[in-house]
């Protein structure tokens, strides 16, 4: 099975899909309600960490596809499907934001391990957009698959540079 039969599948059948994008912020918005005040507290702060992560994985690929699609296979929003292109980038927009109403994000457990993530991915996506928009890559003759490992190496290099840089240097 191809991803773009995967896609079709979903937008064939999209009731569980569009049950799961619907419920995690109707959850963030019912714990937010009976929680009353304490939700930058201990078990809170757990479940807020859980639902974000559960939200921003599906939300962060459905915005690497949207910017692949339309940058790199060149594609009109117009003919991608609502359920596998938007519905988790929006559902992952109203979850943060209810979420950041009743707890800051740095009180989230792990909520910077995502951020980074998803700082990592807009790097590498910005330098591989950069490369085939400047045309560097037609002097290399290569394929998609070369393309898509220049990617992970980019990807890779990034992530290593960005923990480098972000982690507390050893003392002596």
């Amino acid at each position: 099975m191809t991803l773009q039969e995967l896609f079709n599948s979903i937008g064939e059948n999209p009731f569980y899909i569009i049950a799961y994008f619907v419920a995690i912020p109707l959850v963030a918005l019912i714990i937010g309600f009976t929680s009353k005040g304490e939700s930058h507290l201990s078990p809170w702060t757990y479940i807020y960490s859980t639902l974000i992560y559960m939200i921003c994985v599906p939300g962060i690929f459905a915005v690497t596809l949207c910017v692949y699609t339309f940058f790199f296979e060149r594609q009109s929003f117009l003919n991608l499907n609502i359920v596998v292109y938007f519905l988790p980038i929006i559902s992952m927009i109203l979850t943060l934001i209810l979420i950041r109403k009743r707890v800051p994000l740095d009180r989230i457990p792990g909520f910077g391990k995502i951020s980074g993530l998803m700082m990592v991915i807009a790097a590498t996506f910005i330098t591989m957009l950069l490369i085939q928009k400047t045309s560097i890559w037609v002097v290399f003759i290569g394929s998609i698959g070369h393309l898509f490992i220049a990617f992970v190496v980019l990807f890779i290099v990034f992530r290593f540079g960005l923990s480098r840089l972000i982690s507390p240097t050893p003392k002596r």
